[in-house]
């Protein structure tokens, strides 16, 4: 069965007669997107917030500069600006389905470095790397499919059709940065 066979089936499932003003057929899968990202968005623009203002009992700018010296990592106060600039704009991208290769990417790139430091802690949690996989995961797997129709993306002349090469080599660059930046932690 072919991708249009399903297609097909879909639009022919009742209550599926549904349109987008432009005529393009609403699907669930852009309703998943759309939750997906808004979660995963608003989870790491919060976590931004936390480091850049200390929200949400976060450390603010001080507190996770001393953190990230703690783990090795040169010039505290510039990478805890940089991680939550990161984190806030990419985490916004996300939920608002903007420029979303690049927003998974640079979610991507934190999450690497956010398991390098917690490495030895094993798998589960509150120790291990299993929040953090799951994070990249989506954003790896939101910047290779693409928002879904109900994104800003989806509406904008140059975005509308989204490539997965684009995905692929957004979440590339995402790690490429990320080990740039590991290869400088002590």
């Amino acid at each position: 069965m072919s991708v249009s066979d399903l297609d097909a089936l879909d639009r022919s499932a009742p209550g599926a007669s549904a349109t987008h003003e432009r005529g393009v057929p609403l699907h669930a899968h852009d309703a998943g997107l759309l939750l997906i990202r808004l979660a995963l968005g608003a989870t790491m623009a919060s976590h931004g917030t936390q480091k850049l203002f200390g929200w949400f009992s976060g450390g603010g700018v001080d507190g996770t500069a001393q953190f990230f010296t703690s783990v090795g990592y040169p010039s505290g106060k510039a990478m805890a600006v940089i991680a939550g600039l990161t984190e806030v704009l990419g985490g916004t991208g996300l939920a608002l389905g903007l420029l979303t290769p690049l927003a998974g990417a640079a979610i991507v790139g934190i999450m690497v470095n956010a398991v390098a430091v917690k490495w030895g802690g094993g798998f589960f949690a509150p120790t291990g790397v299993e929040y953090e996989l799951t994070l990249a995961a989506g954003a790896a797997a939101l910047a290779i499919s693409g928002p879904g129709q109900w994104a800003i993306d989806a509406h904008l002349p140059g975005l509308r059709k989204h490539r997965s090469r684009y995905g692929f080599a957004a979440v590339a660059l995402g790690v490429l940065v990320a080990a740039v930046v590991l290869l400088f932690r002590a």
